[in-house]
């Protein structure tokens, strides 16, 4: 995972600002982040009614994605190669184990592979170049041997069908921020022998919309509409993906 994107969290005052500013009520991120902590509980609780898994958050930063499930677990892991980023996952959610990994040299192992597992990843996909995205699910398959292991829960924070990709035209010929498609992330998966089974999105109006106090009320409100809509997820700027290992 060595890039200069997740060196970026190498620096504390990052970490300050990704939890201050980033997450901060009220914004766009914030706004996602609890409608998918809403959809991923219920998740956890109809696929996994008997046995409550063990969930494994791949690039973990802070921990939100463990706070997540909190009681809906048997155990978590989380795993990243920041420190300062695992240092402030730890105090948020003491009862969790935390696990540094390397930014290069030998794929990262799960922790454990005993009985049901959840592995999550979350604002990795997008930003990262080919070989950590396939670092990450080579992680997920060893997490996720068969297709009775469990579930993989992945995010694409940068739709390319989405009303974020026309803001790609007001700099001709410079691409300013990545994007991914659907194609594109279901051939990642599917390279790792992972099938989607189920899409949804977790934001249509862009985050700009959030940024004005007088209409940020109306934004959410009508985006918390467009959400329950599991067919527009094609449009969705945020989207997750739920697969399982192929038979």
């Amino acid at each position: 995972m060595h890039t200069e994107y997740s060196a970026v969290f190498r620096d504390t005052r990052a970490v300050d600002k990704y939890e201050r500013e980033v997450y901060a009520p009220d914004t766009y991120a914030s706004a996602v982040s609890a409608r998918q902590r809403r959809y991923l509980r219920r998740l956890v609780r109809r696929a996994f009614p008997g046995d409550r898994p063990v969930q494994h958050d791949f690039a973990c930063g802070t921990g939100r994605a463990v706070r997540m499930l909190d009681g809906l677990v048997r155990a978590a892991h989380g795993y990243d190669p920041s420190p300062e980023m695992l240092e402030r996952a730890r105090s948020a959610a003491p009862d969790a184990e935390w696990h540094t990994i390397e930014a290069t040299g030998p794929d990262p192992q799960p922790a454990t592979v005993d009985g049901p597992a959840l592995v999550t990843m979350f604002r990795l996909l997008l930003n990262v170049p080919d070989e950590v995205r396939h670092r990450a699910l080579a992680f997920a398959a060893r997490a996720l041997p068969d297709a009775g292991a469990g579930l993989l829960v992945v995010e694409n924070h940068g739709n390319r069908t989405s009303l974020r990709h026309l803001a790609a035209g007001r700099r001709v010929g410079q691409r300013w921020f990545a994007e991914l498609s659907h194609a594109e992330v279901t051939r990642l998966l599917a390279a790792h022998g992972f099938t989607v089974l189920t899409r949804r999105g977790f934001a249509h109006l862009p985050a700009g919309a959030y940024r004005r106090s007088w209409l940020r009320p109306v934004t959410r409100w009508l985006d918390d509409l467009l959400c329950r809509l599991g067919w527009l997820s094609r449009f969705a700027t945020d989207v997750l993906y739920v697969a399982r290992r192929e038979a």
